[in-house]
């Protein structure tokens, strides 16, 4: 059965390539905003489903995978920085202190629908001034959940991770790889 990534993030398509998957790319464009008294894990299970049944339309008898992750801190969801201004806002809220990445994960296919969320503790360095200009300033956090890149330069700023760093990066491989694997 044909697999279909209901992304555009090439974070998630390098996680599931690497992870040995062949697949199709179709992004699906939907609202991202938070709903009124949406928890972040009701968030992030919501749109990966949505993004997933939308896709699946598209591409009848596929299996399509969708995802969606954010960032929380102090109960606060930190989506894509709008600009270089909501990028350094959201690094300086991050900077010494731990927050949450959640990315929910939806498969739909044939008679098959399955939904998680995994979460993973993440720990940052105090950042100076100088760290979050600089960072800002290299354009990586442009597009990123948390205005970071786990991968990337922002590396530099991670003293602990608990959970998954697939999670982190966009796709908790290990989560769906089952639930992939029994509907293929």
């Amino acid at each position: 059965m044909r697999l279909v990534l209901a992304s555009r993030s090439p974070r998630r398509a390098g996680l599931l390539t690497r992870a040995g998957y062949t697949f199709e790319v179709a992004p699906a464009d939907i609202d991202e905003r938070v709903r009124d008294g949406e928890s972040p894990p009701d968030h992030v299970r919501r749109l990966a489903r949505e993004k997933a049944a939308l896709v699946a339309r598209d591409h009848p008898g596929a299996i399509v995978l969708g995802a969606d992750t954010v960032v929380v801190v102090d109960h606060d969801i930190l989506g894509k920085p709008v600009d270089d201004s909501d990028a350094t806002r959201m690094l300086r809220r991050l900077s010494g202190r731990t927050h949450v990445v959640l990315t929910g994960v939806a498969l739909h296919a044939p008679n098959h629908q399955w939904c998680d969320v995994d979460s993973t503790r993440v720990t940052f360095r105090e950042l100076t001034a100088e760290d979050v200009s600089w960072y800002v300033g290299s354009g990586e956090p442009g597009g990123k959940a948390g205005a970071y890149a786990i991968q990337g330069l922002a590396s530099r700023f991670v003293t602990r991770i608990e959970g998954s760093y697939a999670n982190v990066v966009g796709l908790p491989v290990a989560l769906v790889d089952r639930p992939l694997r029994e509907v293929e």
